[in-house]
């Protein structure tokens, strides 16, 4: 019972002390609240003080800049008034100008109009003159006719030839002349694009031969490389392709074929069977074989050295083997590889003297004659050979077109096709590049002679500096001064028409008259 009532006691307890905490929370919080009340008040009080504060502000702000605008505005527009009373002023000036110019023109006109009355008059004197010089030279025509003894026809035509003459010998004079001078001008302006491509590009060839010769240590071996009943000699041949000459010519033999490639490894061959003394059909095959593999490893690094010695890049393989090819391929006398070498840098110092691409134009020039390194395996001429290889390895028509175009055998499409072919003449052309059979040189000699010798008054005739230049000595009572620069021009005509000759040939007509007397 009792600890009911200790219960209750509590609970009594605890809701007074609960109401008591109540009553303190609800007085704690009617003061926070007056509190806030007051911040409140004052936070707005001093919002609606400050929101007046930047009214006023903004409104002399915007004041300001109204006044700063407004004497901008008023700046430009004195700016526009004076621009524009300076237009008036030049405006005024120039109607002025034209005002007295329009007067002086018509001063001008009154006076064309008062020269055109006189010139009308003295029209109408002058056809008045020249009717009655008409009428004097019909007299004095008759009265000439009749003294002379001539016909007008007749003193026409002596007229004629005498002007003819005169003119004949005035245009010669002027012919003299003029080709004076475009042989300087001509000189001066190619001097010195020619003369940077062909300073350095003078190298030595080797002779032009389809033969070659190798050395034996004694004429006992010719009987080993014949071989038991020729079995070693055809078995040569037959493996190599190339045919094997054994003569009377001490310790030494001959290998004989176009193709300078397959005569190469038959030399190199035999050399190293010569050196290995076993010589049998066996061995023979073998090393042929193995010789043919190093070619072909050969061509490639002599025509890798070549493309890169041209500065050229991004060549197939196959048109670089091609080119090693033309190391062992020879034009009268000519190394083609190094002709081509030298025709590429040629065209390249051309083609940077006239502003083109160089590396186009030494890439033209280098595969130019690629077609002769195996014309003798196709038909057809060896620009064209040399086009259809270039075509297959994906060159581009520039090239392709300088390569077919080289000779005239197709018309140029691009600049790059004649700077090509004049490099390729300067090449082959300039002295000591080629040697000349004597065949072909005493033919064209002969020739030469004989063009000459179709002139009318001819004295004598000579070929000098080896066909270079032609002298032609006139004779001098049927042969005028006038009339030889005409004969040296229809000669030099002639000879390019009628004559292939490597470079120019200078035509020299020389008249002279001797007189002699003996005192005595």
């Amino acid at each position: 019972m009792s600890s009911i009532i200790y219960i209750l006691i509590g609970l009594v307890v605890g809701l007074i002390i609960s109401g008591i905490f109540f009553l303190v929370l609800k007085q704690k919080s009617k003061a926070i609240i007056f509190t806030a009340n007051d911040q409140a008040a004052n936070i707005i009080e001093e919002a609606q003080h400050e929101i007046v504060s930047v009214r006023k502000s903004t409104i002399l702000e915007a004041k300001e800049e109204w006044y700063k605008t407004k004497k901008v505005y008023e700046e430009e527009i004195k700016d526009r008034q004076k621009e524009l009373r300076t237009q008036e002023n030049t405006y005024n000036e120039r109607v002025t100008k034209l005002e007295k110019r329009i007067e002086s023109l018509d001063k001008k006109e009154s006076l064309l109009q008062k020269q055109e009355a006189n010139l009308k008059q003295k029209e109408v004197a002058v056809e008045k003159r020249d009717f009655e010089l008409n009428e004097i030279l019909k007299n004095q025509e008759q009265k000439l006719i009749e003294i002379a003894g001539m016909t007008r026809e007749e003193a026409t035509e002596i007229l004629k030839n005498d002007l003819k003459e005169s003119v004949r010998k005035q245009v010669s004079g002027e012919v003299r002349q003029m080709i004076t001078q475009i042989k300087a001008d001509a000189n001066k302006k190619t001097a010195e694009i020619l003369s940077l491509s062909i300073q350095r590009m003078a190298v030595d060839h080797v002779s032009e031969s389809t033969v070659a010769v190798v050395s034996l240590p004694g004429d006992e071996m010719k009987g080993r490389i014949i071989g038991r009943e020729g079995r070693n000699i055809r078995a040569f041949e037959k493996a190599s392709g190339v045919d094997l000459i054994i003569d009377d010519t001490p310790e030494a033999v001959v290998l004989s074929c176009f193709d300078p490639v397959r005569r190469e490894i038959a030399r190199q061959s035999l050399e190293r069977l010569i050196v290995d003394g076993r010589i049998h059909p066996g061995r023979i095959e073998e090393v042929i074989e193995k010789t043919a593999k190093e070619m072909d490893e050969s061509l490639m690094k002599i025509g890798e050295k070549a493309f890169l010695e041209a500065n050229i890049h991004n060549l197939s393989p196959n048109i670089i083997k091609l080119l090693g090819r033309l190391h062992y391929r020879t034009s009268y006398g000519q190394n083609i590889l190094q002709h081509s070498i030298e025709a590429a840098w040629m065209c390249g110092i051309m083609a940077a003297e006239l502003g083109l691409d160089q590396e186009i134009a030494r890439r033209a020039a280098l595969l130019h004659d690629i077609g002769k390194a195996v014309d003798h395996e196709f038909e057809g001429s060896h620009a064209a050979i040399g086009a259809n290889i270039a075509r297959k390895n994906g060159e581009s028509k520039i090239i392709i077109n300088a390569i077919e175009a080289h000779h005239e055998d197709v018309e140029p499409i691009s600049v790059y096709a004649p700077l090509v072919q004049a490099c390729d003449a300067i090449s082959g052309a300039r002295p000591g590049a080629r040697r000349e059979m004597l065949e072909s040189y005493m033919q064209r000699l002969e020739k030469l002679e004989e063009i000459a010798n179709s002139v009318e008054g001819l004295t004598k005739t000579y070929a000098i500096q080896a066909g270079r230049e032609l002298r032609i000595i006139v004779e001098p009572a049927s042969v005028d001064d006038t009339q030889t620069p005409f004969i040296a021009n229809d000669i030099a005509s002639k000879i390019e028409k009628e004559v292939q000759y490597p470079g120019q040939i200078k035509v020299t007509v020389i008249r002279e008259t001797r007189q002699v007397a003996v005192a005595k």
